[in-house]
């Protein structure tokens, strides 16, 4: 089930607020930890119940090895089961996943065409499986604590982060659904409106970009190459159109949670502000960075054996990071250039060269993450290579035609001596087109984020947007209420629409 979708926004939202509102009150949580269980059943099992099924087998058996973990003194057995535990979990993921792309390495190695069963990819894996190695992790190091079946089973399935994450630690979220609920009207009205801000950039702002983005990776795609001005068009429309789309789940996720009286960590952090790449993964899917961090990084050796091995740990990080994303090469490219430019960044900082002034960073960081989306976005190699090699000129310079007639004939003549052409574009629009995107990297780089907009309120988990004048931050009044109000009427009637697809994070 979307959070945009016709079911969500008029049935499952209100019906499932109201009842675990007035279930959440109560002195006793079972209730609301019942309901909630069995409603985000509901809302994962509407797409496809088939995998209903695979979910509470996954959370039985890892909720199982994690109490085991926790009461064994012998270490040996201890540290047996725990590897048993991680290689089954990462064996269905490899199974739904990776076992086609892994079947073509092997078959391209020995030039053969092995035959493998394409499993559909059931939403939202990688997520609760990282979940759940996370904490039999924990389990095995005594960093947890022998859970109730409920709970536990409704910290893996809570429905706000169960496709898209974030990938909330369970220490933060199991503890929280035994807490009565308190200040129900101010989380109803907070959470509302977070979720409506969220809704508005899915629904709105990535509407803006999504049909240029797709019209040049899709042409790509197709063998069609991209002039140098199409090319950027299509690459700043596709950096815009993720950020709109991960940042949206992202508020919905906090939205719903917060109406619920629950507060999940913060997981997007105006990434495009950023002003060295070391920055913008600080910034940047958050929660994944720091599981990365805790579970990949740290136990590789992290930088604890020396400079050379922290760089080869680093870009094993995020090479698995790529291919996290998706199983393709293109995902492992992203990946490997997210970690060459980080070791770059290291490498600036540790030899202690010139410090680059902070708009000039911004640009550098900015620009290099554009380019990087390339591969993530382009559906194959070929259409990459097409894409990349026209926002550099090499498809040719192409200018609107008409453009030939407002230049003075000798500026024309020059134009065309240096090899720029004028015809027809497929994806530019004109001055209209540049506006539109010049307003949506403002929007980006300049407004405070939603975090900030609800700074006077505990909304998530470990704050890290940076606070803003308070003037800036939302409050409760008859004017926002009818703002926010009119703004979601707006909405729930684009919703009817159907108009905006899936998340671009449900795939992973």
């Amino acid at each position: 089930m979307l959070f945009h979708e016709l079911a969500f926004l008029y049935v499952f939202m209100p019906v499932t607020m109201a009842i675990a509102i007035w279930a959440g009150r109560k002195d006793d949580k079972s209730l609301f930890i019942y309901f909630l269980c069995a409603a985000s059943l509901v809302f994962y099992g509407w797409w496809n119940p088939v995998f209903v099924p695979l979910l509470v087998m996954s959370i039985v058996s890892n909720y199982f090895l994690g109490n085991f973990l926790v009461k064994s003194r012998d270490a040996s057995r201890k540290k047996a089961f725990l590897f048993l535990g991680v290689a089954a979990n990462l064996l269905v993921l490899v199974v739904f996943k990776y076992l086609g792309f892994f079947a073509d390495i092997i078959g391209d190695a020995f030039s053969a065409k092995p035959v493998v069963l394409q499993l559909e990819l059931p939403l939202g894996i990688s997520f609760f499986t990282f979940l759940q190695i996370a904490y039999i992790v924990d389990a095995a190091k005594g960093e947890t604590v022998r859970d109730k079946f409920a709970p536990y089973f409704l910290f893996v399935t809570f429905f706000p982060h169960l496709i898209a994450g974030p990938l909330v630690h369970h220490r933060s979220l199991i503890s929280q659904f035994s807490q009565k609920m308190t200040n129900a009207t101010e989380n109803l009205s907070v959470g509302f409106t977070i979720f409506v801000i969220g809704l508005f950039k899915k629904l709105v702002l990535a509407d803006i970009v999504v049909y240029w983005s797709d019209a040049v990776f899709n042409g790509a795609a197709n063998g069609v190459a991209p002039s140098l001005v199409d090319s950027w068009v299509g690459a700043i429309s596709f950096t815009l159109l993720i950020y709109f789309d991960f940042s949206s789940y992202s508020d919905m996720a906090i939205g719903l949670s917060k109406m619920l009286g629950i507060r999940l960590p913060e997981n997007f952090n105006s990434p495009y502000k950023a002003t060295s790449i070391i920055e913008f993964w600080r910034r940047w899917h958050i929660t994944l960075s720091s599981f990365l961090r805790d579970y990949l990084y740290i136990p590789l050796g992290g930088n604890r054996k020396g400079q050379m091995r922290r760089h080869v740990n680093l870009m094993i990080v995020m090479l698995l990071a790529g291919l996290w994303h998706g199983a393709s090469w293109q995902f492992v490219l992203w990946g490997g250039l997210h970690g060459t430019y980080l070791l770059i960044n290291h490498l600036w900082g540790s030899q202690k060269l010139i410090i680059l002034p902070k708009l000039v960073g911004f640009l550098i960081t900015f620009v290099a993450v554009v380019f990087a989306w390339i591969p993530f976005r382009a559906e194959t190699w070929d259409a990459s290579v097409l894409v990349l090699k026209g926002m550099i000129g090499l498809n040719g310079i192409i200018l609107p035609v008409h453009y030939e007639a407002l230049l003075p004939s000798a500026a024309a003549h020059a134009l065309e001596s240096l090899g720029v052409t004028f015809s027809a574009l497929t994806v530019y629009g004109g001055l209209t087109q540049l506006i539109s995107l010049g307003m949506l990297l403002v929007f980006v780089w300049v407004l405070p984020n939603t975090q900030q907009i609800m700074g006077r309120y505990d909304v998530v988990l470990e704050k890290r947007a940076k606070p803003v004048p308070i003037w800036m931050c939302w409050k409760p009044s008859i004017a926002s209420g009818c703002v926010v109000a009119v703004l979601g009427a707006y909405l729930w009637m684009l919703g009817l629409q159907g108009k905006a697809g899936e998340f671009i994070y449900f795939q992973f």
